[in-house]
């Protein structure tokens, strides 16, 4: 019940935030064109509480999922459709711009919220490296491109020394799309082409590469060879069976080759002083893990990041947030597109419940991750809204640039049915999200597991 009152919480906090400053998009445009507001609502539904100023009833309506702004004459052929106050009087450019105005506040929000952010805490991770490859997994594409372990990815679809957040980020959007890969071993440089697959459990591309990172014990499970061999969080893994460690992936997957056999892993921890090794040889263990079985030790490999902490000017501050931003967009629509286009299964798609489980994870990690969240939902709230389903502002907007063109208004029995099946539509989607949501908890190993859940020792 606690879990549950704490994810309703902070889901109206978020969602709150959300609809809020986009529903104030469209009343502060509204108002500048003195377009008269009836009223201002905060949820749908019966109006539970709220208060009058002026023409406006501002008001909290029964289902709080939600929102909107009631303007005079806003719907053709009502009682006030001609009245000199009422939105469909005011010229096409000023109701497009009111229209405009809800999604614009979301992507205002969350730029202003990262630039916040990032003027008070700004982590950079720091690789002098580059873009070196720690892991190819067997029979992968980038494995199947050529790839291995040690390389250096020097060029990605013509950019010039990516880091692995421009390579993650364009694996993930390119299932069955080949990306073009320049790659640097040991001064030979060569070209190759890497098409990532779709991970079904996922949901995402993948190309089964991971970069050349030091690699940490994150947990230990007890009563495991690991733990009865005293390995600690925290120590730093070095080599398993004479191979170095760079990635989550190296100890996970020799383990497993093992078939059973004694493997020996070479070790540091910090207490000890710099330089000291140590090594634990192990037997290890059949177990059944996630429905996986599979040979373990009883060890969680994770990266440790090489993190510098700062916090930048405003300018700085600003630039970073619509760098960070402009991506977050871009991975959006290019989800968005895969969906379209059948390359993406549109079991990614999170309604109400999941995003409600994300918030309350987010705040539990502390407000950096929960303003990230927020500044992401915002994002996707401005992207979603700009498409042109009816109902949403993107099919009003549409159809007020094609009427400008005609230079005439779009017949009321089309308007009408263009509000009947976007009604019906976002019912479908608000039914099909929701099933996601659910079987997500039902069967969670079936729906949306990270590569890293599926192959992280344990």
């Amino acid at each position: 019940m606690m879990t549950l009152l704490s994810n309703l919480w902070w889901l109206l906090v978020l969602i709150g935030v959300m609809i809020l400053v986009h529903e104030l998009g469209h009343f502060w445009a509204a108002r500048f064109f003195k377009v008269r507001v009836d009223v201002f609502s905060f949820g749908f539904g019966p109006r539970l509480f709220g208060i009058k100023r002026g023409d406006t009833d501002y008001r909290f309506s029964l289902f709080l999922f939600g929102g909107y702004v009631k303007m005079v004459g806003d719907q053709p052929g009502d009682a006030h459709a001609n009245d000199p106050d009422g939105f469909l009087a005011k010229p096409r450019w000023q109701r497009l711009i009111v229209l405009a105005a809800g999604p614009f506040m979301n992507v205002v929000l969350a730029v202003a919220v990262l630039t916040g952010l990032y003027m008070v805490s700004f982590e950079k991770i720091i690789d002098d490296n580059g873009a070196m490859v720690g892991h190819v997994v067997a029979d992968s594409p980038a494995a199947k491109a050529g790839i291995a372990a040690g390389d250096k990815i020097v060029k990605l679809d013509g950019k010039v020394n990516p880091d692995w957040e421009d390579i993650l980020t364009r694996e993930i959007e390119r299932v069955d799309r080949p990306i073009t890969v320049t790659v640097d071993r040991a001064g030979h440089v060569f070209n190759t082409t890497v098409t990532p697959v779709l991970d079904e459990k996922s949901g995402m591309g993948d190309a089964g590469w991971e970069g050349e990172n030091a690699i940490q014990v994150g947990s230990v499970s007890d009563g495991m060879p690991a733990a009865l061999a005293g390995l600690q969080k925290g120590d730093l893994l070095l080599k398993i069976n004479g191979t170095p460690i760079h990635s989550r992936y190296t100890l996970p997957d020799i383990i497993r080759r093992s078939d059973g056999k004694p493997v020996t892993v070479e070790y540091s921890r910090p207490s000890l002083g710099p330089g000291v090794t140590r090594t634990a040889t192990m037997l290890p263990k059949f177990t059944n893990m996630d429905g996986q079985p599979r040979w373990m030790i009883g060890v969680g490999p994770e990266v440790k990041w090489n993190i510098q902490k700062t916090s930048l000017s405003l300018p700085a501050a600003f630039a970073e947030s619509v760098r960070q931003n402009s991506k977050f967009a871009t991975l959006i629509v290019e989800m968005l597109r895969g969906i379209v286009e059948r390359r993406v299964p549109a079991k990614n798609l999170s309604g109400p419940i999941g995003i409600a489980g994300q918030a309350t994870q987010a705040a539990k990690e502390g407000p950096t991750s929960f303003l990230t969240l927020m500044s992401m939902v915002s994002l996707n709230l401005a992207i979603l809204n700009l498409l042109p389903i009816p109902i949403l502002d993107g099919a009003h907007i549409l159809t007020l640039l094609i009427e400008m063109v005609m230079g005439r208004d779009i017949s009321l029995n089309v308007k009408e049915g263009m509000l009947k099946v976007g009604f019906v539509f976002l019912m479908m989607l608000m039914v099909f999200v929701l099933y996601n949501d659910i079987a997500r908890r039902i069967a969670p190993g079936l729906l949306l597991q990270t590569p890293s859940a599926q192959n992280s020792e344990r």
